[in-house]
């Protein structure tokens, strides 16, 4: 419907229709008069324009508008004489006309008022006339009500709030860009931002409605930072960059924590609707009569009811029945959003509750809480001055507000990074990333030139080099490379010069840094530095340009290098042996001689000396420096030097002529190889023994430092019984003794003969006499052979004593080992030596050749011994060597005339090396022998093909395997059948699973068990590779290794321990066998899949035999690049076996992880876990090494092994490894020979240097102190470790306290607990500090913490125990735990008992009372007393501040706060409060102070009153609570501390109206009305309190001072509106008149009272004046009665003519008062006079208070006299316990 504004007669000239032309509020309407229906309407959106025809004062005019939906327009003419006011009105809306808004010009003017007064308006000009506009609505209308909304924003309802921000939302998303920036202005000028921003990220609440206001405030915030850079900069000084960092991210919010409430589709939601009110068919054919009926009744009920509703005035409803059915749902239209939101707000606020600890960014529960105070102590002042200014238009100081975060002064931030997080942030982390890198490296190396600090300077250094090496190519060169070489120069503090060097290593990777490095000396200084690595003595041991043209001059740094001062320090390094020197240095070397000209003298330096005697496998990089270099060494001179390449090269007379044709001829690769190898070819010999040769002055130089070691150290080594070695000695130093001098002791029988054949005999029968490593029986035998050689008396006693028998068994015992294979150097080859050679003597004696008669044996060894004679009369080895020499020099190729000498060269070479077959009975051996090898071919190389199949020969094989191990004579044989049968047993095993079954059934298992005993009691030391035994060994090894992956088999093998025994007696002989040693290594890690295998396998000792065997891994060579080859290099051997080693150790202990046999774990199954073993392998090998067993591949665990590493995780050094090493061989030694090894197993081993060492949680907690930014694998468990760590601690420490009288348990006899009591403390800090979430750990163990803070004679304990519970207040959750447990008296104690961590309890506090619970708390425990304390006595300006920083925060907690507060009112005045909440330093400030102000009084003696009762009251409390620390605090209800000052003084709201205005009641009446003149806002609040009726009470009272007052408060109130408007609904000028009357000396004031209210026009006022005929009196004052005592009555009578003539512009009642005036002769003389000269001005002045008065929160010139001595010294005695 459109409102009906202005109805004129119109006549259409065209047609000459007669319309009624109707203006309303939405359009334009004509109508026909007759039926007043509608003809045309036009909503003004249509309306094109509307002006009159022609000009002058005619009465046609034009209406435009928009014909159809189209872009058409039509023009309609009309004519009316009443043109004029009808395009005025129709005008009027011309801002919704469709051509947009017709505006006009506007002039600011002022309008004079009938009263003559002028009142300032603002005219507008527009095509319908002159508008009169307020000015102040004009200039601001749209800004009025956009402030209106923003302010409605900041309302308490949150349902205003809502709406307003709706709305807000909708004109900023929708409305164009002004009206957005303008909104965005006004909400920072108005302080909605930072309001909203406060709601959006603090609102956590269960409540919907405040969750749904904080979903509205984030999306106002959104807004009002869209594209706008003032907010946006807001936001950077109040919020980190690292946390607005997520605004750019493009992270989705995980789905499990997205804001999801009040998600809708509107448009879904519409067409459901619809949906939903659509009627079913059913429904609708079943309702239909009903429907009809119930039509029919409402037409008739309306029709009845239509004149009665039209005269009640209701509506007529809306027919709902002629709604079309078919009408189609409200679909919405899309929303239009001109300002969008493309900041990413909901991951920065996910991201914004979370904790953070990165380089760019900390965050956490402590941030939070200083952003939330800032926040609301920036509105609560925001508030407070627009309050007092409310006269004024008040806008926010957005510019310079920001939050500086006090909880992170102690982190060193510089530019947007802090250096500790930068420094201990991981390279590969994606924060690594640095941000402006140019920038923030500039402000790292400013600070570093800044800071005196040498840990500072180093910290700096640290963050340069990692951002120089980072983005060194965006930084670019460094302009002071010269100044940091003469830094490094002058340098004296270790850490400071290495981080220098670092810094340098990382500017030199730009060009101009290398070139500035050089010329400001820098590469002596470096090569001067490098000689401290010879200080280094801990170490582990271990086994040109593109065209190649030369480039001159030689550059800078090869010069600078190649100078005599500098490279022989550099060759020096090479005797450090250290791999990564070494490595180093020689490819340091290859560069710098390469086109040198002192390369020829390079042989000086003694670099090939030295480089030779390195024993690493890293040898790579050697062989490229020597291969450049050994040429061209001008060792000789031309004339002395031969064609011979061995003569040329400097190497010549260190490695053989073959290998310097290696070096010169091949690769470096190539040669690398041949040296790290074992060859015996034509053309190389080298093994590992030639390369140990080269080496004698490294083995010189060890055994001095071996001479040395046994010089310094204190205890010897001690041993059961006597040493082996002495009495070999002894033995050989006797034989010594009877060959040189045997003429002289020939008449001399010798007198050790029963000891010598005791010695013999028992040697003799020793089980292990070849596998000792001091065998004393060819010692022994020799000296038996000298003797008797002496003298024949000897002779006789050496049969008397049985001798003769004796040496027998010996002879029997060696001839039994002897085999084709025997060497000379062979113990058993020299036994039988000797023992022949003394019966050769003793057969001259017939006595002792009748007992050789008697004892056959003798016989029949000695012919034993011829048989091998041939054999044994060569070494096959030698014989090679000289054939290959002489073959090289008489071949025909080379020498020509040398053919017949080389053809006999070759024939004796056959002759000797040829064994002659012997003719035996029966089967040819070597038959059996080629058929039993052909068969495990087949097996072998057809596995998949014979798969299927039994073996069948198994019968055979078994009876084979039999005899050959009951042979007697088996290792004498030459052509022995157990090697081949041994090995086919593995192929046929390997080749199917029906052939182990088979094997078990032939009782195999067992009849193998006995071949390998019988081949392993023949092993020793000295077996090599070849012979019999060590090959049988190695096959029964394999074939057991597959036969364990059937579990019968595995049951057979558990049944027979022998098997057992026997491979861990090979794996003894792991250094001279690798290769069997491996094999044995595979068996047992295949046996380790069974349970009762491990335990059988580990009670055998074999972990002393793996580990052993760990320690003989070399990583160089693994890492030097070399080929290395198991059949020529022997490292690469026990390489291997050590990898195997560690497969096998990891699964004997059961770690699912750990690697089997080829890499893959035997049969598929895995190994059960076996905590026994578990238990030993982490004693000997440490936890951490262990447990890598099962997740490090073993190239990483072995190089850890044999490396030095000092970290939290491990302490492995020379000293561990070789106690480690000298235990296992000392319980192999055991195990071997005696049976015997330690009853533990290992698992009660402990390294000497761990002993000395605190381990909690497998972590060394001194090392980890030392390096607390080393990342862990389970942070959180190390801190509960620490925690039940402390808790064992703790009860030792509070019984220790207990029995200590002094409270001094820094005893010497206590230290070393104490000493790890705090390490563990310090720990527990480190840990919650470095690894953000493990404080969650301290959950639950805060009644412990806090219980150490009671520890009052451990300083060092408190003050750690302070810092983990400082730290862990960062944490939301910790600090809900702190609250529940009820302990916060033992921290408050400290603020007495622990002066120098005042500071930090204070900082402590302050985070936890941000829970209200610990505020409660603190208020019952006397938390208020001890900081009354401090902020009144202590002498600290600091922790005075902070405690005024504490007050304001518990003040402000919106629970306890203000019973807070109520308490520090009894000990101080209010406005100490107000102090401290707005500036703590200034609350201190006026403690300190003389102060006399309306606010506050205060003097010296106030403040001693204060701070003595304070201290006295502290005093007694904290005794109390020492003794029982659950004792509560409260004051007496009527308690206050009387400090004199202010005593007696009259107070209304904490102002001292004395000193405001006045004494008593003209006090508090000046007091009133100076608070009303200049806080305005206050008035409104009068009428609604009621104050009114009893102020003009007061004008009759009797009292006539009582009068004066109510008139001056009428006054004031006077210009107040709603005081008038109030005071005319009341009888007020009655009363104000009898006021006058008692008091004439107020009759003016009064007077401008009631000018003041009639010119607000109020009529009633004056009514009551003309009824109580305040004229006359008026007048009758005019001429002078009742104002014979005022000294200025002509002031007076100006304010009543004022008041008069105001009466007189009483609309209603102005002619009655002028007709009375008229009717006076006193007025005609005042009428038309003015009397501004005879009015005064108020004298009423200031913030608060007149002129003149001073105070906290007012202006003007108080008395603050501030002290003139110093404060006085600190009274805390400290602990008075």
């Amino acid at each position: 419907m459109i409102e009906c504004r202005v109805l004129k007669w119109l006549f259409l000239r065209s047609c000459r229709y007669k319309r009624v032309f109707s203006v309303g509020t939405h359009g334009i309407t004509t109508y026909n008069p007759t039926t007043l229906e509608v003809t045309n309407q036009w909503p003004y959106g249509d309306i094109c324009g509307i002006a009159p025809v022609g000009k002058g004062q005619g009465t046609e005019f034009n209406l435009t508008f928009r014909k159809g939906s189209g872009k058409k327009s039509e023009t309609l003419k009309f004519s009316t004489e009443h043109r004029t006011e009808l395009l005025t009105e129709a005008l009027r809306f011309r801002t919704d006309f469709s051509e947009g808004k017709i505006t006009g010009r506007r002039y600011n003017c002022f309008k004079h008022h009938w009263s003559d007064a002028r009142r300032s308006v603002c005219l507008e000009v527009t095509p319908g006339g002159i508008d009169q506009i307020d000015p102040q609505w004009s200039n601001t209308r749209r800004h009025s009500r956009l402030v209106y909304l923003v302010l409605l924003s900041q309302h308490p309802s949150m349902a205003i709030v809502k709406g307003a921000g709706l709305i807000m939302k909708a004109i900023i998303e929708e409305g164009d860009k002004e009206i957005a920036s303008k909104m965005q202005e006004l909400a920072l000028s108005e302080g909605a931002l930072p309001r909203h921003l406060h709601t959006s990220m603090f609102t956590i609440s269960a409540d919907q409605r405040m969750l749904t206001n904080r979903q509205l405030s984030r999306h106002l915030v959104g807004l009002w930072t869209a594209e706008n850079s003032t907010a946006l900069n807001l936001l950077k000084r109040i919020l980190p960059t690292g946390l607005l960092a997520y605004l750019d991210s493009s992270d989705p919010v995980p789905e499990k924590d997205m804001d999801r409430m009040h998600i809708r589709d509107n448009v879904k939601i519409a067409t459901d609707q619809f949906g939903r009110n659509k009627v079913p068919e059913w429904q609708r054919i079943a309702g239909k009569a009903a429907k009809e009926v119930e039509k029919f009744a409402k037409e008739k009920a309306d029709i009845v009811l239509l004149h009665w509703r039209d005269k009640m005035g209701i509506a007529q409803k809306e027919d709902r029945n002629n709604l079309n059915a078919n009408q189609r749902p409200v679909i919405l239209r899309k929303r239009r959003q001109r300002i969008k939101i493309e900041s990413n707000w909901e991951l920065f606020y996910y991201k914004f509750q979370l904790d953070h600890a990165r380089s760019n960014l900390i965050w956490n529960l402590k941030t939070r809480e200083e952003l939330r105070d800032a926040l609301e102590a920036e509105m609560r002042s925001f508030g407070v001055d627009r309050e007092l200014g409310s006269a004024s238009v008040i806008s926010w100081n957005h510019q310079e507000f920001e939050v500086k975060y006090e909880c992170l002064s102690d982190e060193i931030k510089i530019g947007d990074y802090y250096l500790r997080l930068l420094l201990e942030e991981d390279e590969s982390e994606e924060s690594g990333a640095i941000k402006r890198s140019y920038e923030f490296f500039n402000e790292l190396y400013h600070r570093f030139l800044l800071t005196p600090k040498v840990a500072m300077k180093c910290l700096c250094l640290q963050a340069l080099t990692i951002v120089y090496g980072k983005c060194c190519e965006e930084i670019g060169p460094f302009a002071d490379t010269k100044y940091i070489v003469g830094m490094l120069d002058r340098c004296t503090d270790k850490l400071e010069r290495d981080r220098l060097i670092l810094f340098l290593n990382k500017l030199i990777l730009n060009k101009k840094n290398v070139k500035d490095t050089m010329d400001s000396n820098g590469v002596r200084i470096l090569v001067d530095l490098l000689t401290l690595a010879h200080l280094h003595t801990n170490r582990a041991t271990v086994p040109l340009d593109q065209d190649n043209a030369i480039i001159r001059p030689l550059p800078k740094v090869k010069r600078l290098i190649s100078d005599s001062t500098c490279l022989p320090h550099i060759v020096q390094l090479l005797l450090t042996f250290d791999p990564i020197l070494v490595e180093k240095v020689a490819n340091l070397l290859y560069l710098v001689m390469q086109d040198n000209p002192n390369l020829q003298r390079l042989y000086l330096t003694g670099v090939f000396f030295f480089i030779m005697m390195y024993t690493g496998s890293n040898v790579l990089p050697v062989a490229r420096f020597l291969k450049y270099t050994h040429l061209k060494q001008a060792f000789k001179s031309e004339e002395a030097k031969g064609q011979d390449i061995v003569q040329r090269s400097v190497l010549g007379s260190m490695l053989p002529e073959a290998m310097v044709c290696y070096l010169e001829n091949y690769e470096a690769e190539r040669f690398s190889e041949i040296f790290l190898g074992e060859f015996d070819t034509p053309e190389a010999i080298w093994s590992s023994e030639m390369r140990s040769a080269s080496r004698m002055m490294r083995d010189m130089f060890e055994k001095v430092n071996k001479a040395y070691e046994f010089l310094c150290t204190k205890s010897a080594r001690i041993v059961d019984g006597p040493d082996p070695e002495n009495i070999i000695l002894i033995l050989k130093a006797q034989s010594i003794l009877f060959n040189r001098h045997k003429q002289e002791l020939e008449p001399y029988k010798y007198a050790g003969y029963p000891m010598l054949i005791k010695t013999i005999n028992m040697e003799t029968g020793d089980g292990q006499l070849f596998s000792k490593t001091s065998a004393l029986l060819p010692a022994a035998a020799e000296l038996a052979f000298h003797t008797v050689n002496c003298s024949a008396l000897n002779a006789e006693e050496l049969r008397r004593e049985n001798g003769i028998e004796v040496l027998m068994e010996a002879l029997s015992r060696c001839v039994s080992v002897l085999t084709a294979s025997s060497r000379p150097e062979d113990m058993a080859v020299q036994v039988c030596g000797h023992v022949c050679r003394c019966y050769s003597v003793a057969a001259q004696f017939e006595e002792c050749r009748e007992k050789i008669v008697e004892l056959p044996n003798i016989i029949r060894d000695v012919c034993h011994i011829l048989y091998y004679s041939k054999l044994l009369m060569h070494d096959e080895s030698k014989i090679r060597k000289a054939y290959f020499r002489l073959a090289q020099k008489y071949h025909p190729d080379k020498n020509p005339e040398g053919r017949d000498m080389f053809e006999k060269v070759n024939k004796a070479y056959e002759f000797l090396c040829t064994k002659s077959a012997r003719i035996v009975d029966g089967p040819d051996p070597e038959n059996i022998i080629l058929i039993l090898k052909a068969q495990s071919i087949l097996f072998n190389r057809h596995k998949q093909e014979l798969e299927p199949y039994k073996y069948a020969g198994y019968p055979m094989l078994i009876k084979t395997i039999t005899m050959e191990t009951g042979d007697g004579q088996l290792f004498s044989k030459t052509s022995a059948l157990l090697p081949a049968a041994a090995e086919l047993a593995f192929h046929t095993v390997n080749c199917s699973a029906l052939n182990a079954e088979e094997l078990r059934r032939e009782n195999g298992i067992e009849v193998l068990m006995e071949a390998l005993s019988r081949c392993v009691s023949v092993l020793t030391a000295s077996s090599r590779p070849e012979d019999m035994a060590v090959q049988v060994c190695g096959h029964v090894c394999r074939c057991y290794s597959v036969a364990a992956q059937f579990e019968e088999c595995r049951e057979k093998i558990v049944e027979l321990p022998n098997i057992i025994r026997d491979v861990c007696h090979i794996l003894y002989y792991s250094k001279g066998l690798p290769r069997l040693a491996s094999l044995a290594v595979e068996c047992v890690s295949s046996f380790a899949v069974d349970f009762f295998l491990q335990t059988h396998l580990y009670r055998a000792g074999v972990l002393w035999h793996l580990l052993f065997s760990l320690f003989s891994y070399d990583y160089t060579l693994e890492e030097s690049g070399v080929q290395a080859s198991q059949d020529t290099n022997q490292q690469q051997v026990c390489n291997s076996l050590a990898k195997l080693s560690v497969g096998a150790l990891g699964r004997l202990a059961g770690y699912s992880g750990a690697q089997g046999p080829e890499d893959q774990p035997s049969g598929g199954e895995l190994p059960p876990e076996n905590p026994s073993i578990r238990k030993s392998l982490g004693a000997m090998l440490t936890p951490y090494i262990s447990r890598r067993l099962s997740r490090s591949s073993p190239a990483e665990v072995l190089k850890l092994l044999n490396s030095n590493s000092e970290t939290p995780y491990l302490i492995w050094n020379n000293g561990t490894r070789a106690e480690l090493m000298e235990f296992l061989e000392e319980q192999q030694e055991s195990n071997i020979k005696r049976g015997e090894c330690d009853k533990s197993f290992g698992s009660e081993f402990l390294f000497s240097e761990h002993g000395k060492e605190l381990i909690v949680g497998e972590i060394f907690v001194r090392v980890y102190n030392e390096q607390p930014a080393f990342p862990l694998e389970y942070p959180k468990a190390f801190a509960s470790s620490l925690l039940d760590y402390v808790g064992s601690q703790a009860q030792y420490l509070h019984t220790l306290l207990a029995m200590t009288q002094t409270n001094k348990v820094e005893s010497q006899q206590h230290a070393p607990r104490l000493r790890w009591a705090e390490m563990a403390l310090e720990a527990l800090r480190n840990v919650i500090k470095n690894n953000p979430g493990s404080e969650t750990e301290c959950i639950g163990h805060f009644k412990l913490l806090f219980s150490l803070l009671r520890v009052h004679g451990a300083g060092r304990v408190q003050q750690l125990a302070l810092e983990v519970v400082n730290t862990v207040t960062s944490n939301q959750d910790c600090v809900v735990n702190i609250a529940e447990s009820l302990v916060l008296p033992s921290l408050l104690v400290l603020l007495h008992s622990l002066p120098s961590s005042r500071q930090l309890v204070l900082e402590t506090l302050y985070a936890l009372t941000s829970n209200t619970k610990i505020i409660t708390e603190a208020m019952n425990r006397g938390a208020l007393i001890y900081l009354l304390d401090l902020f009144c006595n202590s002498t600290h300006p600091q922790v005075r501040t902070q405690t005024a920083e504490l007050f304001s925060k518990m003040t402000s907690d919106k629970l306890v706060g203000p019973k807070v507060r109520l308490t520090l009112m009894r000990f101080l005045p209010a406005v100490f409060m107000d102090a401290m909440r707005d500036n703590p330093e200034a609350a201190v400030h006026i403690f300190e102070g003389t102060h006399e102000n309306p606010e506050l009084i205060w003097n010296d003696s106030s403040r001693e009153t204060v701070s003595t009762s304070v201290r006295e009251m502290m005093l007694e409390h904290f005794k109390q609570q020492k003794d029982n620390p659950d004792v509560s605090w409260k004051l007496a209800e009527d308690f206050s501390v009387a400090y004199g000052a202010g005593q007696g003084e009259l107070e209304v709201g904490g102002v001292f109206l004395r000193i405001y205005q006045g004494e008593a009641l003209e006090t508090v009446s000046t007091a009133a009305v100076c608070l009303f003149s200049s806080q305005t806002q206050l008035a409104d609040q009068v009428p609604p309190l009621g104050h009114l009726p009893r102020v003009l009470t007061a004008l009759n009272h009797k009292n006539n001072a009582v009068p004066k007052s109510a008139i001056r408060l009428i006054h004031v109130l006077s210009d107040n509106e709603l005081c008038v408007r109030s005071m005319a609904a009341l009888d007020t000028i009655g009363p104000l008149m009898t006021g006058m009357k008692l008091r004439a000396d107020m009759a003016g004031l009064a007077c401008e009272a009631l000018n003041r209210m009639f010119q607000r026009e109020q009529t009633e006022l004056v009514a009551q004046a003309l009824r109580v005929d305040l004229v006359p009196y008026l007048l009758k004052l005019l001429e002078g009665v009742g104002l014979e005592t005022l000294e200025n009555p002509s002031a007076t009578k100006a304010q009543i003519v004022k008041a008069l003539k105001s009466m007189t512009r009483s609309l209603q009642f102005g002619e009655q008062v002028n007709e009375i005036l008229s009717r006076s002769t006193v007025w005609s003389a005042f009428k038309d006079q003015k009397h501004d000269l005879f009015i005064s001005d108020s004298q009423t002045a200031g913030y608060l208070t007149g002129p003149g008065v001073a105070g906290y929160l007012t202006a003007g010139s108080g008395s603050t006299v501030m002290p003139s001595v110093p404060p006085p010294v600190d009274k805390d005695i400290g602990d008075l316990g």
